[in-house]
């Protein structure tokens, strides 16, 4: 594997760790996929740190289990600003 891979997925599972963050968030602030960033924390970490992949698995997993409610907040918050918008 290339080393800048390796740095990158790396700095992604460090990143998740550091700020709770969501896959999205990651490819956002790393510039790369969804994809790129489910790869490089699953499948590519696992190799040049398991330690690291199982802490970045462990906040994308509890991110996954809530993220139902973060949709409904979300649809919440979109209908409030409709309403007060129209009154």
């Amino acid at each position: 594997m290339k080393d800048y891979i390796e740095e990158r997925a790396i700095g992604i599972a460090n990143y998740i760790i550091d700020n709770n963050a969501t896959v999205r968030q990651t490819a956002k602030a790393y510039g790369v996929s969804k994809s790129t960033v489910h790869k490089d924390v699953t499948e590519r970490l696992m190799q040049v740190n398991p330690a690291l992949a199982t802490e970045a698995r462990k906040v994308l997993d509890l991110n996954k289990s809530e993220r139902h409610i973060r949709g409904g907040l979300a649809t919440k918050e979109k209908y409030l600003h409709q309403q007060n918008s129209m009154a």
